[in-house]
């Protein structure tokens, strides 16, 4: 009886391990953008710039116990661009793109409700795609740049 057990566990469980943890042929790459609300609306507008050298992290964590099971960081390009490489599927799990730092002094504040984007890392969702695209994070300026009361009334509501 031993001896079946062991052998199920070497012809059945190992496989299943193994297929579970190994890299995906084809990694999931997630793209994203950080920007800077420079006239304090809350949203991007015309206005706002994108912030080079931001920091980015993806992190996974387990469904259940909300732990950490996967983190990788990225810096913005000189468009705010960041794009990251993940070679596991993260089926069972929730992923997010967070906001780390800014390097820019005057735009450093994180802008709630833009703090982070869910990221979607499973093959098992329909998507015909390895490119993932995570919702733009944004900061917000200490100080509304000159020319925003213009962009604001472009956003109020008539009545």
């Amino acid at each position: 009886m031993a001896k079946f057990l062991i052998l199920l566990a070497l012809c059945v469980l190992l496989p299943a391990y193994v297929s579970a943890v190994r890299p995906l042929k084809f990694p999931f790459v997630v793209h994203g953008k950080v920007f800077c609300d420079t006239c304090q609306l809350g949203f991007e507008t015309p206005a706002s710039t994108y912030i080079a050298g931001a920091k980015v992290r993806i992190v996974c964590r387990n469904r259940d116990s909300l732990e950490t099971v996967f983190s990788c960081d990225a810096v913005t390009d000189k468009s705010g661009s960041y794009s990251v490489t993940v070679a596991y599927d993260h089926d069972d799990q929730i992923c997010e793109s967070v906001l780390i730092s800014s390097p820019q002094e005057h735009c450093a504040k994180v802008l709630s409700g833009r703090e982070k984007a869910p990221v979607f890392l499973t093959s098992n969702n329909g998507i015909n795609s390895n490119d993932r695209f995570a919702n733009n994070l944004g900061f917000v300026r200490d100080a509304a740049l000159a020319g925003c009361t213009k962009i604001k009334k472009l956003y109020e509501e008539e009545v």
